[in-house]
């Protein structure tokens, strides 16, 4: 397995990637997003995944695992991981907590969520908006 393969499981309305499977919550933290549900959950999962990354990098045995689902009110989030010792956790809850909960974290998630929306729509375009 090479550093950047990253699993996505997707079913109707929810999206989990991992980079172990089966996809593990040693701990978690979880967040209400309100907004379009036109978002990407894949572009989504990996932004918060980067965030919880650093966020969580220095915790021994640490392995990211993100799930998005949509729901009425916008995007859930379950952002945590696998611990190779769970013991080793001591304050990993929180620093969860805290990413989730940051605005300009969560902004900047909705903002390139919804660009790769907007890109998708304008593939016939070339790299200066000019038609192909």
């Amino acid at each position: 397995m090479t550093r950047n393969t990253w699993h996505m499981a997707r079913d109707a309305d929810t999206l989990t990637l991992a980079r172990h499977l089966p996809a593990r919550f040693d701990v978690v933290a979880r967040a209400d997003l309100s907004g379009d549900a036109g978002l990407s959950l894949g572009r989504l999962a990996h932004q918060v995944r980067q965030d919880v990354w650093r966020g969580l990098q220095r915790v021994r045995g640490f392995s990211p695992v993100v799930r998005v689902t949509r729901a009425a009110h916008g995007v859930t989030i379950e952002a945590g991981g696998r611990l190779a010792a769970p013991r080793a956790a001591g304050g990993a809850e929180a620093a969860l907590s805290d990413i989730l909960t940051n605005p300009a974290n969560r902004a900047r998630w909705m903002t390139q969520a919804a660009k790769s929306q907007a890109a998708k729509g304008h593939s016939a375009r070339g790299r200066k908006g000019r038609a192909v």
